[in-house]
């Protein structure tokens, strides 16, 4: 025996008709939106040529030729600045986590303990990251630790790690604290520890809701994590310097700035995409 296939219904001519117009109305706002941006560059264009010092504008930060000679030392550099991104990005997130976690702890017992990270939030949060730079990267040598010279990449890495974690941290509180208390008291009437409603039902929620504010702050420190060339290491930054100072021209600068440029747009439209993509869960009731 087998069983017959529903067949599908037809749309009626009202159905019909309001996709026609849905479409048009779709074609419409596609044109206006195309001419409006062609519109708004050719007169940006004007603009700008049109100014009194547009040529020597142009032949200052903008030669080609500079810019072929200088990209493949400042590719070099940005694949350090790359490198450097990776390990600070994921020891940030650890490192974030885990003072998050301690200043939601419960209890008078720990309160050494969210004291402590309530003072590091505190502290690196008003640091200017550039301050941070020179204290470590001067500072810690000093100290002479080893007998030899300490990497400056190191030092700027941690750095980096120890101003976003700060950030960072204050995120993810505000994504567990986001998470409503019937489900850490649903998670402990079932039988499950602290640690384990934690890990298993809060965190997962938590970092879910914070997703979008995360990969901003993971954009802003593809920036910042150009800094670290005031150190001394070659990144993408201090090729670019080099290159300026040698052929007297910024073009170089403008080279290091675009390619960090499009290091970021991939996070920043993600980041779009999971903010979007969130906001739907919570209009359909979906978020948990």
């Amino acid at each position: 025996m087998t069983l017959e296939q529903p067949t599908p219904l037809e749309p009626t001519p009202l159905e019909l008709s309001r996709r026609q117009l849905r479409a048009g109305r779709s074609r419409r706002s596609t044109l206006t939106s195309l001419i409006s941006t062609l519109v708004f560059a050719a007169v940006l264009y004007l603009a700008i040529t049109s100014a009194p010092g547009w040529s020597r504008t142009q032949a200052t930060f903008l030669n080609p030729q500079v810019a072929w000679e200088s990209l493949p030392k400042i590719l070099e550099g940005l694949w350090l600045n790359i490198r450097v991104l990776v390990v600070a990005a994921v020891a940030t997130l650890l490192l974030a986590l885990v003072l998050a976690v301690l200043r939601t702890l419960r209890g008078p017992v720990w309160l050494p303990l969210r004291l402590l990270a309530t003072g590091y939030v505190d502290l690196f949060r008003g640091i200017p990251l550039i301050v941070l730079l020179y204290l470590i990267g001067f500072g810690v040598p000093a100290l002479r630790f080893t007998d030899g010279r300490i990497n400056p990449v190191y030092l700027g890495t941690v750095a980096l790690v120890l101003t976003y974690a700060a950030y960072v941290s204050e995120v993810f509180r505000a994504g567990i604290d986001s998470v409503h208390p019937s489900q850490r008291l649903g998670a402990r009437s079932l039988g499950l520890s602290y640690g384990q409603s934690m890990k298993l039902v809060v965190l997962p929620q938590a970092v879910r809701r914070v997703t979008p504010p995360l990969l901003n702050d993971f954009v802003a420190m593809q920036k910042d994590v150009g800094l670290i060339s005031l150190l001394g290491p070659l990144d993408a930054v201090r090729a670019a310097q080099i290159a300026s100072q040698s052929t007297f021209n910024f073009t170089p600068y403008v080279v290091a700035a675009l390619l960090f440029v499009l290091l970021s747009v991939p996070t920043a439209r993600l980041a779009d995409w999971a903010a979007s993509r969130a906001a739907r869960r919570e209009q359909s009731g979906a978020a948990l």
